[in-house]
């Protein structure tokens, strides 16, 4: 965003726009903000929102891809995990190529979103099995990062007072862009619709969505120019203590926030049923309920961190987030309320600090590093959800002992994070951070 960054934390956005302050140089110095920010807000948010359905949709139709190819172990997780390889490796291409400073930030918008439409549908389409949905699995992830960092760049053209909050409401758009496909599902499996018009809906949003930036997106007035991603300047970034805690906070992170998306529809499914709901309607429902419930958590933080400080924001969201991943595998089987209301509490936190991380090493990285070093973080960052992924699908949980050890393992992240930035806290740069609040 998560995500995000969440996961793609400013791959290819402006340097000083990682942060929430206002980019040196970057449009005029009186105090009055451009009257149309809060439009483009809206149309970028929308935007990003309806693009972003082809992420998760997979995972949104897991048990009738199950039933129909017969997969077996792993096959089904790696094909989330091939988004998020392929949304890595593209960040990293477009950011090195620094093409959006090339082609204008709403035509990119727009055919990122195209290509995730088109390798989703080819993968509703064409995929006959889980090996044959790969590719079109990779094709849809490097559409997606030609969308949200470019969203992100976009927005950050039309705020400097007000900008963390801008980039939460983009994270929360994000966040319940991802759940969207669970949201079709449900209303797929109250109308006995096949799996392909769910995936098929996925696609369809995202061409809404990026034809409605197309459309709508104006650059801003504060638009910089992108950074080009250097290994040798990410590396001398990272040779600060200080951004290196930063960057594990993120990992620690990002440990949890992928897996929990990935996995969390198939727990909640199982424990429906083993409670006696048998509806899949009832249980995507649910499903799309929890995660899109980040989307509060990101536009909540956004607006609260420049005064709370990055680590308090982050610690505090890494301690609820992991003690509600160690709670609710002990809810498995018990009545679906009970289970939401740790469930949705965890979609909250889990996604809540996102921008913080990427943010803080902008503010950490020395002068002309933080857009290489931030590259970096999001391409590890990506790399590391596929390994949570495939560690839970390895765990193959089943019963409420096994969820109770898969989602506890993803506790490990956020304790490291907690550790990561408590650290970052004490050390005499973290002053630089929220303008002294660390």
């Amino acid at each position: 965003m998560p995500a995000a960054a969440s996961p793609a934390e400013l791959a290819s956005s402006p340097e000083p726009a990682a942060g929430l302050g206002p980019a040196p140089g970057a449009g005029p110095s009186t105090g009055a903000e451009p009257a149309g920010r809060w439009a483009a807000l809206a149309v970028l948010g929308t935007g990003t929102l309806l693009a972003l359905a082809p992420w998760f949709s997979a995972s949104a139709v897991a048990p009738l891809l199950a039933a129909e190819w017969h997969t077996t172990g792993l096959q089904l997780p790696l094909l989330t995990v091939a988004v998020q390889l392929g949304f890595a490796a593209a960040a990293l291409v477009l950011a090195a190529s620094a093409a959006a400073d090339v082609v204008p930030g709403r035509w990119l918008f727009f055919v990122g979103a195209s290509v995730a439409a088109a390798g989703n549908l080819g993968f509703a389409l064409l995929a006959t099995d889980a090996a044959s949905a790969l590719p079109f699995r990779v094709l849809t992830g490097a559409g997606i990062a030609a969308v949200y960092p470019v969203a992100l760049k976009l927005i950050a053209g039309w705020f400097r007072a007000g900008r963390g909050l801008a980039i939460g409401v983009l994270i929360g758009a994000l966040t319940i862009g991802s759940a969207l496909p669970h949201l079709f599902r449900a209303i797929g499996a109250m109308n006995g619709l096949d799996w392909r018009w769910v995936v098929g809906a996925a696609s369809v949003a995202a061409v809404a969505g990026g034809l409605l930036v197309l459309i709508l997106a104006r650059p801003g007035p504060f638009e910089t120019p992108a950074s080009r991603f250097s290994p040798t300047v990410a590396a001398a970034a990272f040779r600060e203590p200080a951004v290196r805690l930063a960057n594990l906070g993120y990992l620690g992170h990002m440990w949890e926030l992928y897996a929990m998306w990935t996995w969390v529809p198939a727990f909640i499914a199982a424990s429906f049923l083993a409670a006696g709901e048998r509806d899949p309607g009832v249980a995507s429902l649910a499903s799309f309920t929890v995660v899109a419930a980040g989307g509060i958590g990101c536009v909540v933080a956004g607006a609260l961190a420049d005064r709370l400080g990055r680590t308090t924001m982050t610690i505090a969201a890494m301690v609820a987030s992991g003690s509600c991943a160690i709670a609710v595998g002990f809810t498995f089987g018990a009545a679906p309320v009970l289970l939401l209301a740790i469930a949705i509490p965890w979609g909250i936190t889990v996604v809540a600090d996102s921008a913080q991380f990427s943010t803080a090493v902008s503010e950490l990285a020395p002068r002309g590093t933080a857009g290489s070093a931030l590259s970096l973080q999001v391409a590890a960052g990506f790399v590391l959800t596929g390994v949570t992924i495939i560690g839970v699908g390895f765990l193959a949980p089943t019963d409420a002992l096994g969820w109770r050890l898969a989602f506890g393992s993803l506790a490990l992240g956020p304790l490291v994070g907690i550790v990561a930035m408590w650290r970052l806290r004490a050390r005499p740069e973290a002053v630089r951070m929220a303008s002294g609040r660390r």
